[in-house]
């Protein structure tokens, strides 16, 4: 990869600046000649009044901003490989998309400020990296860049490495944070379209039903020309997440919705019953796991390890086990309550507490409690083997 250095002032690189809304990204400038966010960058995530606020003070007190690398396409075209943010930020600020505020506290747009202030914005020095090479050669050197102190996270990485139709259409659908349909979907999936955890999820719940990893499911469909399948898939699993569990609650976001739909879709469930189940559960004080309601209800309420339900403390354990140690002891039988009615040589064995489980005399899932009153003490072969029952 061929590289040479260069000096831009901030005036040459805004030259019609370009920034579109509606897509939250920078488009253009150094007088068309530069392309500022090519299909391989993530968004925009710069306008948050804090970061780009940081990008533009910086420049006026003289800061460097650091190196800014662009990808040459061609002799009088380029992309930026590394600086889209900053750019960016400048060019949203020059152009009166934002304001600061001045040593007085004083709200500034770019063109209400001094002449002078805003002479040290345009007359500041960017020094940028110019860099020729094979795609390969451009993505892998994307890969190991960090931008001004956010790394890249690996959906952003596997939109650079795969870029093309495929992932313009898909971030056009995921990744658009006007997409009215973005709320409805933060229900189910933790994360903001504009990090891309809207299109991973997407990617990872259809890879998925077709055994495939996500980097996978990209390189195979990185030149389609649509994402129907994706799409497709990704509404039934929305549909069917929001027709069986009617009422939203915040225990399901980040949940795998895209597995849970492989394995129980095809199972019947009455909406009703299961708004009164999860409702019971999320009230239950034993349930330690909130997440885990919506897959053991699935499940037909089987297993209750998804629960994570709450045990016994340890003074009630020690309690039992003394109790049923004693007891054991004047019976000579022993203190495992399933060993002393067996047949094997553990019939009158005395176990150290160490080796004993607490277990719920009347099972949790069968309306058995946490208390002393329903514990018993086994051996950790017997309480495995007892299960739910």
């Amino acid at each position: 990869m061929e590289t040479r250095l260069q000096k831009y002032t901030v005036a040459e690189i805004v030259a019609g600046f370009v920034f579109n809304e509606f897509e939250g990204k920078g488009l253009y400038g150094l007088s068309g000649k530069l392309t500022i966010q090519p299909e391989y960058q993530r968004h925009y995530i710069y306008g948050d009044g804090k970061k780009d606020v940081a990008v533009i003070d910086s420049l006026l007190k003289g800061y460097p901003l650091g190196l800014i690398y662009f990808n040459d396409t061609s002799d009088d075209r380029f992309e930026v490989l590394d600086g889209q943010q900053r750019i960016t930020s400048i060019g949203r600020f020059t152009t009166g998309k934002f304001a600061i505020r001045d040593e007085h506290g004083t709200e500034q747009s770019f063109f209400s400020l001094p002449d002078d202030k805003q002479k040290i914005i345009m007359d500041s020095e960017l020094l940028i990296y110019h860099c020729r090479g094979e795609e390969s050669q451009i993505k892998e050197w994307f890969k190991t860049i960090n931008i001004a102190g956010v790394p890249l996270n690996d959906q952003e990485l596997r939109n650079a490495i795969f870029s093309g139709k495929f992932v313009t259409r898909a971030k056009a659908e995921f990744s658009n944070s006007s997409n009215a349909n973005t709320q409805k979907w933060s229900a189910y999936i933790k994360g903001s379209a504009k990090r891309q955890e809207f299109l991973e999820a997407a990617l990872s719940w259809v890879a998925a039903s077709k055994g495939q990893t996500i980097d996978g499911y990209m390189a195979k469909h990185r030149h389609d020309d649509n994402i129907t399948e994706l799409k497709n898939y990704f509404d039934s699993v929305i549909g069917w997440a929001s027709g069986v569990f009617s009422d939203v609650k915040r225990e399901m976001q980040g949940l795998d919705w895209g597995r849970l739909y492989e394995e129980y879709h095809k199972t019947p469930y009455s909406p009703t019953e299961i708004s009164a189940a999860v409702q019971r559960l999320r009230e239950d004080p034993y349930v330690k796991d909130g997440k885990g309601i919506f897959e053991y209800i699935l499940g037909e309420e089987v297993d209750c390890k998804l629960l994570n339900v709450r045990v016994f403390d340890e003074a009630t354990k020690r309690t039992t086990y003394a109790k049923q140690t004693a007891e054991a002891k004047e019976k000579g039988i022993s203190n495992c309550l399933l060993c002393a009615i067996g047949h094997d040589a553990n019939k009158s064995k005395i176990w150290d507490q160490k080796d004993m489980d607490a277990d719920h005399v009347t099972a949790w899932s069968k309306g058995g409690s946490s208390d002393i009153a329903n514990c018993q003490m086994l051996c950790k072969t017997h309480n495995r083997a007892k299960g739910n029952r």
